[in-house]
């Protein structure tokens, strides 16, 4: 394209423009006509970012910054392309679209770009359910991150939310839920509306709850997205905490929202398996470690499991290393030894406090029975 086809392409989009967007086209032909490629990158982007230009995005990526891709960025040219591929008739459009994009940055200099791009491409491949297509892609992506010393944010961010939404769409809760996290590690939460952050929170909360491997929810709670969880979604965040601490019966007060949720509704066996395991562990964790062994009547109490299934909760805990200890069915006694450290929420440290207190009062007492009853020998 030589100067004045190009004067006339920016021409004509200017006229197109609204009225806002005009000076930034006159920009263009400026920095094109002085090849300031990082400068007209920059005002391009800023221009796509606009959402009165999204008419114009494709039109302006084909005609026109084709022309002067290699000499780019290749990052921000898929940065470009992505936006400009949102104005794409449909999904086949935009993966033929995006597959070409892929192509064209995939040269050993700019392998970042190609992962960003790739993953564009598994996201597409989502949309249409071609699941094995997007796998493909997805794991063609993460051979090459792990061969990344570093990499910007971004470019992780992008794979590890296309990597959650594949786990999703294959019911692999424990996959999504640990993708998911990793997601919002890369990002500002700011960056997200608030009716993402509502879904998103939500999301995590459901497939930590029906997860078949996840037991320990500190890390969730803890997390800032949870404070989207308001209004009608409360309930999930008070059923979260509830799980966390083992509380039966703030369980049976919110077991209502589990009935009414198909998804959980489905998992109801397993869900309320986990707040017996999750009674079990914060009855072990609030006794002194001198007082942890557990006839079947106590531990039946504290988890109100029935006594002749407390042997089964109790080596359904010892095979997912909640706990450690030994079972005497003669007795009918198990001697815990051990219980999985977690995050603790207020209640918890209190309690935790509490007996740090009782134990210094103990070493106290026997400092000082040691020092009465052993004056003679320790006098000088």
């Amino acid at each position: 394209m030589n100067v004045d086809t190009v004067s006339d392409f920016l021409a004509d989009q200017r006229d197109q423009a609204p009225e806002e967007l005009q000076p930034s086209i006159i920009q263009f032909e400026d920095f094109w006509e002085r090849k300031l490629w990082h400068q007209l990158t920059d005002a391009l982007l800023e221009f796509f970012n606009h959402p009165a230009s999204a008419p114009q995005r494709l039109q302006f990526y084909k005609a026109f910054i084709l022309k002067f891709a290699d000499k780019i960025n290749q990052l921000k040219l898929v940065d470009l392309g992505l936006e400009a591929a949102t104005q794409c008739r449909d999904d086949q459009e935009r993966l033929t679209f995006l597959t070409v994009l892929a192509k064209q940055v995939d040269n050993e200099n700019s392998q970042d770009a190609f992962v960003y791009a790739t993953v564009a491409v598994a996201r597409v491949r989502l949309d249409l359910r071609d699941l094995e297509g997007s796998r493909k892609d997805l794991d063609d992506a993460e051979r090459i991150l792990e061969s990344f010393d570093s990499v910007e944010t971004k470019v992780h961010a992008s794979f590890y939310r296309v990597n959650a939404d594949y786990y999703q769409a294959k019911a692999d809760f424990a996959s999504y839920y640990r993708n998911a996290l990793l997601y919002l590690a890369c990002i500002e939460l700011s960056a997200l509306a608030p009716e993402e952050r509502r879904e998103r929170a939500y999301n995590l909360g459901i497939a930590a709850l029906v997860s078949d491997s996840i037991y320990n929810f500190g890390e969730l709670l803890q997390h800032p997205i949870l404070a989207a969880l308001t209004g009608d979604h409360a309930w999930l965040r008070e059923l979260l905490e509830a799980f966390n601490r083992g509380d039966l019966t703030a369980y049976d007060v919110l077991r209502g929202h589990i009935d009414s949720n198909p998804l959980l509704r489905e998992h109801d066996d397993e869900i309320r398996q986990k707040i017996y395991l999750a009674a079990l562990t914060e009855s072990v964790f609030r006794r002194p470690p001198h007082e942890r062994a557990m006839t079947f009547a106590a531990i039946s109490a504290d988890t109100k499991v029935r006594k002749d299934e407390i042997e089964h909760l109790v080596m359904k805990a010892l095979s997912l290393g909640l706990v450690r200890g030994t079972i005497d069915e003669v007795d009918e006694l198990v001697n815990f030894t051990w219980v999985q450290p977690r995050v603790l929420d207020m209640e918890q440290i209190a309690s935790m406090a509490q007996r740090l207190g009782e134990w210094g009062e103990n070493v106290n007492k026997l400092g000082n029975w040691i020092e009465a009853t052993g004056q003679d020998i320790w006098a000088p």
